[in-house]
């Protein structure tokens, strides 16, 4: 699966053969029209509980007619598998998606408008609300505690299950056979995945006392070393941790990496760096002494507004957090914690003496970590304000609490607080989090 230049050597490459038949090239009427198709790529998209194939490509070697097309021409078929629900014996198991939108490109690509744009790419997109099609799965198992891992080898299959035709040479009619139906013989995917914004993460990894933290960094479309950005810091959960098979997960296994990227989420258009690491699972402390390392180096060789700091977690990434947030203070304009572990009451006190601003989520029914350590939390502070002669409405403004009832949640796994966090109408949290200015 394609992750990213740097780790092409975790990929499983499927190759369609095509007997020599040159790209592009039409045989014309009365050659092997199962040679039309040169190769089926899927698309993948990464929502608010992770990343799944969101569309397939498939190339024909000639431009297809698109008026011959429509959503019955071809069926999906994709994993029902869900890393938080399934055990991974249900991988194999396929469950038929529903195709939204058919239509010819020139590249492998969607459009967000659905329409047909000449090509020889036949683009499949798929109904994103269901629940099939995910693209993370468990990797390693060393305790009760497991890893997860992008799918080198994507289960996903398309049938075509009608005649396909080529653009007819006046533009009218129907044109020449390009591949006729082949409802009886679903075909795998022979391309590396597309993987729009998760491509688009560079691979670094810093090295200090003998332990390597490997991270993922998105600098923005036209980054200028000449302007300073804000930062936003990803800490993912325990099983987003670097496993030594596990590159780039922490960016597709949920939306809180890729959301600052894109307008939709944060509901503003500010470019913003991003930077996900990938701690080896060594506990919180240790941790944190080589993120806080690694953030020093990644500031002096990036163009970064050292006021514009901030941190996002997911579950124990907050463990993370407090650890770095009372080690270095001054680092931090502000945090989004979102269903995680609590703060200890040394942590607190150093987080309320730098007044660091802080907004902190969970979900009321979370059966990982119960929401009594979230309440804990404020109150722990709330008390280390209080102690500072901070009054109630000053501490309003640097410490905010958001529960969510069962009923906020997309998908029903409430642990993950960060779904309805995210989805907020307009991403009000996240604007929140981006209007923080240290002194």
């Amino acid at each position: 699966m394609k992750i990213g230049k740097w780790v092409v050597a975790f990929a499983s490459v499927l190759t369609l053969t095509t007997s020599g038949l040159a790209s592009g090239a039409y045989a014309g009427p009365g050659h092997d029209p199962d040679t039309a198709i040169l190769s089926v790529t899927p698309i993948t998209t990464v929502y608010t509980y992770g990343q799944k194939v969101s569309a397939v490509a498939v190339e024909y070697n000639a431009d297809v007619n698109p008026r011959r097309l429509d959503n019955s021409t071809f069926s999906v078929q994709d994993t029902l598998y869900n890393f938080r629900f399934n055990p991974i014996g249900d991988l194999p198991k396929l469950t038929e998606r529903t195709v939204t939108h058919t239509y010819t490109n020139n590249a492998v690509a969607t459009r967000a408008d659905h329409s047909s744009q000449r090509g020889r790419y036949v683009i499949i997109e798929l109904d994103p609300d269901q629940n099939a099609g995910w693209t993370v799965i468990v990797s390693k198992c060393p305790t009760f505690l497991c890893s997860v891992k992008i799918n080198p080898d994507l289960p996903t299959q398309v049938t075509q299950l009608k005649d396909v035709f080529a653009q007819p040479g006046n533009g009218n009619g129907r044109g020449p056979l390009l591949a006729a139906a082949t409802p009886e013989t679903p075909r795998k995917m022979t391309r590396e995945p597309v993987n729009p914004l998760v491509d688009d993460f560079e691979y670094g990894s810093f090295l200090s006392g003998g332990m390597v933290l490997p991270y993922h960094y998105h600098l923005p479309e036209n980054y200028d070393p000449a302007k300073t950005y804000p930062l936003m810091v990803v800490l993912p959960g325990h099983g987003m941790g670097w496993d030594g098979d596990n590159l780039l997960v922490q960016v597709a296994a949920d939306i809180p990496a890729t959301a600052w990227s894109q307008p939709e989420w944060t509901g503003g258009d500010e470019e913003v760096i991003v930077v996900a690491p990938q701690n080896q699972r060594v506990g919180g402390p240790a941790e944190a002494d080589l993120l806080v390392k690694m953030l020093d180096q990644f500031l002096k060789d990036f163009s970064v507004d050292k006021k514009r700091v901030y941190a996002t977690t997911v579950s124990y990434g907050a463990q993370l957090l407090w650890n770095a947030f009372a080690a270095r203070p001054g680092m931090w304009a502000g945090g989004l914690v979102t269903g995680g572990f609590a703060v200890n009451s040394q942590q607190a006190t150093a987080i309320a003496t730098a007044e660091i601003p802080l907004w902190i989520t969970h979900g009321v029914h979370d059966h990982l970590l119960n929401v009594s350590g979230a309440r804990n939390t404020r109150n722990l502070l709330t008390n280390a304000y209080t102690a500072r002669g901070k009054t109630p409405q000053q501490i309003d403004t640097l410490l905010k609490y958001t529960e969510y009832e069962d009923a906020a949640f997309s998908l029903p796994d409430y642990h993950a607080a960060y779904g309805p966090t995210y989805e907020e109408g307009n991403g009000s949290i996240l604007r929140w989090l981006l209007s923080q200015t240290k002194p």
